[in-house]
């Protein structure tokens, strides 16, 4: 099938691309590189354009299939300094992107979604029938935009699945991408960061909570188990399959300080880290409960935390060198001092 994938520039949906790619689809990439980088795309068919743009999308949905949906806006503590971006951008935008799909033939679409539309859990672990009470403008503006999926779904004959992903970590195994995100905020790159050098210290928000060791707990999949979720959604939806909403994690939950002590077994350095009050919008608990994605789609997760590190480990070494990474020059792999960690994904 030829899939089109908006954001596939992105840490995730460049993860994506490649999984879609190795099970033989034909890939277009559609994105506006506000946040993705040109080199990520790399050997494969690239249409830079905004999600907002009716006509540019109509263009490159020509031929298309199916389409896939990361381009958003994605850092929890940034909505709740600037909600307006996430509202025009994850909503908006999104609804604009929504309206050309549906002035062109294709009908199947999977959407990046968020544990964060869940807020803080009324139970542990999460599945999908827990209630969705966004805690952050960003867990919020995924909850808007899954209501409108189901009722364009309804209405229009759109089938779509939207994937809840809890935290995305490492890098894919052949080592030729991975995260960088300008500002970082994700835990493991951060606590590799601190080890090289790039930054003084680890910075972890929350201590004292009511978890066993007093710091958040998290549910880390594998950014390359995540895009093989979506290859499985593709499949499920070309094969009939009803619109639905499914988690993508583990189901295992594990806290700051174990993934501190991880990094420190797979990298053999020391990691110096200084505790920061809670911040708005991060729960103390977050985990999957995964097993509707495992019955629907026939998923199961590949990867475990000690390979999630050792993937990220490999990555973070490659771009200390960063010349050695494909052309164009990805000079924007700098990571700005004084990023902090967010653990919401």
């Amino acid at each position: 099938m030829k899939i089109l994938v908006a954001g596939g520039s992105g840490y995730v949906g460049s993860h994506a691309v490649r999984e879609l790619a190795a099970c033989g689809h034909e890939v277009v990439i559609y994105d506006n590189l506000s946040t993705g980088h040109r080199w990520l795309s790399n050997g494969f068919h690239f249409i830079k354009g905004d999600i907002g743009d009716e006509p540019g999308v109509l263009r490159a949905l020509e031929g298309v299939d199916a389409v896939m949906h990361f381009a958003a806006s994605a850092y929890v503590g940034e909505s709740f300094i600037n909600p307006r971006k996430y509202f025009r951008n994850n909503v908006e935008q999104g609804l604009k992107f929504l309206d050309a799909i549906l002035a062109s033939p294709v009908r199947m679409l999977i959407f990046s979604s968020t544990c964060a539309t869940y807020g803080i859990p009324a139970r542990l672990p999460i599945s999908e029938d827990s209630p969705q009470s966004p805690v952050n403008p960003y867990g919020a503006s995924k909850l808007f935009f899954e209501h409108a999926l189901a009722a364009y779904s309804n209405a229009h004959g759109l089938r779509y699945v939207a994937l809840r992903y809890f935290n995305a970590a490492g890098a894919h195994p052949s080592n030729e991408i991975g995260e960088c995100h300008d500002d970082e905020t994700h835990l493991i790159p951060l606590a590799l960061k601190a080890i090289t050098g790039t930054k003084p210290s680890l910075q972890i928000f929350g201590a004292g909570l009511d978890t066993p060791d007093g710091t958040c707990v998290r549910d880390f999949v594998h950014v390359s188990d995540l895009g093989a979720g979506h290859v499985k959604a593709l499949e499920y939806l070309a094969n009939g399959g009803s619109s639905c909403c499914l988690n993508l994690g583990t189901g295992r939950g594990t806290s700051v300080l174990q993934v501190i002590e991880m990094v420190k077994r797979v990298t053999g350095h020391e990691l110096t880290h200084n505790f920061s009050p809670s911040r708005p919008g991060d729960p103390p608990v977050l985990y999957a409960d995964p097993s509707a994605a495992m019955k629907t789609l026939g998923w199961v997760p590949r990867f475990d935390l000690e390979e999630i590190v050792s993937s990220a480990w490999k990555w973070e070494n490659r771009i200390a060198f960063s010349h050695l990474l494909p052309s164009p020059a990805p000079s924007d792999l700098i990571v700005k001092p004084g990023a902090a960690a967010w653990l919401t994904p």
